[in-house]
């Protein structure tokens, strides 16, 4: 049987996405300008982070969890006893879920901020992220080996980050003005 999971895992996993998308972003830049192509490779990075923070198991050594001993539903139990149980950092589980989804939400504004079409496709953007959040809890329900519970307060926290890092993305849009292209070489004035 492989063992993979923990923390050590996540953050490598995490290192190397980084190392990929610093490398999209080094190609994307004569194209985009800087602060396009660093959100664009942003939002990847985040979204590939995200599912390793949640999608990987917690630890090596979980096991088989037995089919008639995983749950058959999600956790309605909004706030439920799962989010003081977990720390990070002295950072509880629901603040943690909160900020794994705030880079996302910043990210996505910026990486469709160039364009006009970005008043559209960033709502849209922020639904997919809920989407993604929602897909993530149903996977932990249908994937015994993960060992992890698909909880209602989790999609909820994720949501909230999402739209936390969405009102941070809207500041900082007429400051960075990811717009602007790359500065372009002066043309030869024509004597």
């Amino acid at each position: 049987m492989v063992t993979i999971g923990g923390t050590g895992v996540m953050v490598l996993g995490a290192l190397a996405a980084a190392v990929v998308a610093a490398l999209l972003a080094t190609a994307l830049r004569p194209r985009l300008g800087t602060v396009s192509a660093v959100s664009v490779a942003g939002l990847l990075w985040s979204l590939v982070a995200i599912a390793l923070v949640t999608l990987v198991p917690t630890r090596a050594d979980v096991g088989i969890v037995p089919a008639e001993g995983r749950s058959e539903a999600c956790s309605w139990d909004y706030g439920g006893p799962s989010g003081a149980a977990f720390e990070v950092l002295g950072l509880d589980q629901r603040t943690l879920n909160v900020l794994l989804f705030v880079p996302a939400g910043i990210f996505l504004v910026l990486a469709v901020g160039r364009w006009w079409s970005g008043l559209v496709l960033a709502p849209v953007g922020l639904l997919a992220l809920a989407a993604y959040s929602l897909a993530i809890e149903l996977t932990q329900l249908q994937l015994a080996r993960l060992d992890r519970a698909c909880d209602v307060t989790d999609l909820v926290d994720n949501v909230l980050g999402a739209g936390i890092g969405f009102a941070i993305g809207l500041f900082l849009l007429p400051v960075l003005r990811p717009w602007r292209s790359r500065q372009r070489p002066e043309q030869p004035v024509a004597h």
